[in-house]
Order: C-alpha cells, then structure tokens, then sequence
C-alpha cells in the first residue's frame, strides 16, 4: 500500500472516531438536558396538581368527615381538563392503592404504585404505545385519608429531536467524511510528491541515467532528503564517470601500449630472422644488427618509464628542503648546446622549495628532453626559475611545432603523443609527460601549458616555495 494511501487511511480512520463520539456524545448532551428540563417540568406539575388537589379537599362540605371515593373521583375529573386544550393523564389510588380514577390514554402499570411511600415523590421514564412518558407518583394527605396521584407527560418529541439529531448528525459526518477524503487526498498527495519524485529518480538512476536528479519541491525534512540524494547521486555519477575515465584510460592504455611494443619488435624479429636466414654481407650484418640494438633501447627506455610511473602512482616519497640553484646546475650538466645541438638558456632566481629533488629533476629533465625533441636542430629552449610570492615556478620554453589546444588535456596519457611519427624517429614512447603528472600530482602540483602550434610551447608547473 502506497503512504500516501496509508496517510489518506489513517486520517479517515481518525476523522470518522472524532466525529463519531464528539457527536454522540453532543447529541446525547443536548438529549440529557432536554429530558431533565422535561423531568423537571413534569414533578413541577405534579407538585401543582397535588396543591390543587389539597385546595380542592377543603372546600368540601364539612357533613364529610372522610373524603368520600364520589368526591375524589370529581375532583379528579377536574383537574384532568383543568383550562388547558388537551387533558391531562392521572391515576388516583386509594390507601389500598386500589385505583380511584384513570384517565382515558393512562397506559403506565402499578410499579411505581407499589414502590411509592407516604410523603415521597417517584418518577420514571417509560415507553408506551403512544411514545415516551414521564410517569411520576405522589403520596396526597386529603381528610385524613392518604391517596396517590399519578401524572403521565408526553416526552415523545425529546426523543423524536435525538433521533433526528443523530440522523443530521450522521449526514453531516458522512458528507464531512467525504469532503475530508477529498481535501486529504489533495494534501497527502502534496506531501508525498517528494517521496514519488525520489522513487522516480532511483528508478531512472537504476536504469542507467545517472545525470537524473529529484526535483525539490520544499524545504522540511523531506526537501533536505530530496538535497541529501542529489548531493548522493552528484558523488555517484562523479565516481561512476571517474570509473569510465579510468575503464577507458586503460582500454587506450592497453591498445597503445600493444602497439607501440609491436612496432619495435616486429623490427627485431624481422632483422633477426634476416640474420639467422640469409648470409648477409658486413655492411647489412652491421645495420640489421644497429636496428636490433636501437629498437631494444626503446623498448628498454619505455619499460624502465613504465617502472617509474607505477613507483610514481604510491605517492609515497618524503619531501625535503632543495635550492632551487642546485637543480638548474644538474641541467645545465645534462643539457648543453654540444651534446644536444640546440641553444639553452637558463634564467632563474634562487630560492629553496620543498620537493623531492630527484623527482623533480627527472620532470624537468623530460620536459626539456620534450622540447628538444619538438624542435628543429639549433632552436633556442629557455630554462626559468621564478620565485612567487606563494611559491617557486619552474617553466621550459621552446620553439617547436606547438601543441593543438584540443590535444593539451590529452597529452599527459600515458603513450599518447602529438606528432607520432616525429617522436618515434627521435625515440619517444609518449610516457614523459604521464610520468611528470603523477610526479606532480603527489608534490600537489600540475602541469600549467601554453602552446600555440608553430610557434612553440611553454610548459611549467609550481611548487611550494620555504
């Protein structure tokens, strides 16, 4: 069963208790009270009767020294029209309580009779016939005898009036039932619409469309769930696309690194099995034999690069305080315009940053070694240093063919390379730049580039400064 069904439910259930005794008990208020007024009136006018009776007693000749039954009789007859439209009910009994007179329509039996005692006043409420009665007995001293009166008044239309009032009353219940059904399945289906938007957007989710969020519709405690979910299903879809970055990052991974450990073996194989098949002279010995030696020198280099990204990937290296002077010297040792063919230029500020300096050496030394082989023979590369006001920023600038703004986010994957066939004649297997990421990445650093094709490029990145 839905909760906005079990809402609508519980709050019928309620309303209907509610309404059920609060009238009950209002019309049965109203009843009692009608009833005991009606009670009231009743023994007021048994009181009357009986004075007048008395009153009546004693203008009787004085010849009588007991109140004959003839008279009583008459008296009685009187006081029954007694001026009003319609007559009254009474029963007189004698001493015996032997009836003396009745009226006409005087339906009520003798237990009242029986059970009253001289000077007491009973009444009851009985049913007849004819309707509801307010039946009640008085003992009257007349003469020296002791009689009784009895009186009958008509309560019929108090108990007609509750009748009525519980019909009414039921009426209005059901129709204020219905209307409650009404109005509460209106709210009900309000305070549950984020519950529904949720379940929709847990199904879209689970059938695969991550980018779906619930819609807030406010701001109590199932607003703040509605915001708790999306923040849930942000972090999902955020992990998910991380997971088929990676999933593909591996995929691309697996694909270059087949090929590019293709190339070079098919070359060894090839010139192998020319060596071992055929009888070739020196000079065709000596250059199957250079290309063996060379694509085994690049498979060597890419190997031992893949060594050190994986070392790289752990994060797990203990930084130190370093001169920044001390690593530009280690460059320009390795870097010279003789051994490399190019011109370098080193501008840098001294300063100590926090760093693990062999580490940082081999992302400078692939930077520049990316640059020379970017650029033509005799291009000019420039080296700087520069101390900022929170931090240490390390650039090389080169000449060379540029790289393609659409291909900057790319170049940091592991064998991806801009311009293959210029790097593989030069020796490259596209995991330079992967390798200075990840060392970046745990000296919480990044890669800065600016690039603009066939003008050159400059790539950089900053460290913290002591």
């Amino acid at each position: 069963m839905k909760i906005s069904l079990k809402l609508l439910m519980s709050t019928i259930v309620v309303m209907a208790l509610a309404l059920g005794l609060s009238g009950f008990y209002f019309v049965n208020y109203v009843f009692e009270t009608s009833l005991h007024r009606e009670v009231g009136q009743a023994s007021d006018e048994s009181s009357i009767l009986s004075f007048a009776f008395e009153t009546a007693v004693l203008n009787v000749p004085a010849r009588y020294s007991v109140l004959p039954d003839s008279t009583v009789e008459e008296i009685a007859s009187k006081l029954e029209r007694g001026g009003r439209s319609t007559e009254r009910l009474i029963r007189i009994a004698d001493e015996q309580k032997e009836i003396l007179h009745i009226s006409a329509g005087f339906e009520a039996d003798k237990r009242l009779l029986h059970q009253i005692q001289p000077d007491t006043k009973l009444y009851r409420i009985i049913k007849t016939t004819d309707g509801y009665y307010v039946h009640t007995c008085a003992a009257i001293n007349a003469l020296g005898r002791i009689l009784y009166l009895e009186t009958m008044k008509d309560v019929s239309d108090v108990f007609t009036e509750r009748a009525m009032g519980f019909s009414v009353y039921r009426q209005m219940t059901i129709a204020m039932l219905l209307l409650g059904t009404v109005i509460m399945h209106f709210i009900s289906a309000l305070l549950t619409k984020p519950i529904r938007l949720l379940t929709k957007a847990t199904k879209r989710m689970a059938g695969g469309d991550y980018a779906y969020r619930a819609r807030q519709v406010s701001h109590d405690e199932l607003g703040q769930l509605t915001c708790d979910f999306n923040k849930m299903a942000n972090a999902l879809e955020k992990n998910i696309e991380m997971l088929e970055e990676e999933n593909e990052a591996k995929e691309e991974f697996m694909g270059a690194f087949a090929h590019e450990l293709k190339t070079p073996l098919t070359a060894i194989i090839g010139y192998a099995d020319m060596l071992r098949s055929h009888k070739l002279d020196e000079e065709k010995s000596i250059l199957s034999a250079n290309y063996i030696y060379t694509e085994g020198k690049r498979l060597e280099a890419m190997s031992f690069r893949l060594l050190d990204i994986i070392v790289a990937k752990k994060g797990d290296v203990q930084l130190s305080e370093v001169s920044a002077s001390e690593i530009f010297v280690y460059l320009k040792e390795m870097f010279t315009d003789e051994n490399r063919g190019m011109q370098f230029h080193y501008q840098y500020d001294n300063g100590i940053i926090l760093a693990e300096v062999n580490l940082i050496k081999t992302v400078l030394v692939n930077l520049v070694d990316n640059a020379c082989k970017a650029s033509e023979l005799g291009s000019q590369i420039i080296i700087r240093g520069i101390c900022l006001e929170d931090g240490y920023q390390f650039e090389v600038e080169d000449e060379g063919i540029g790289i393609p703004h659409k291909e900057q986010r790319k170049i940091t994957k592991a064998f991806y390379m801009v311009d293959k066939s210029r790097s593989r004649s030069r020796n490259g297997a596209g995991l330079g730049l992967a390798l200075c990421a990840e060392i970046l990445r745990i000296h919480h650093s990044e890669l800065t580039i600016q690039s603009e094709p066939g003008k050159g490029s400059c790539i950089g990145f900053v460290l913290d400064r002591v």
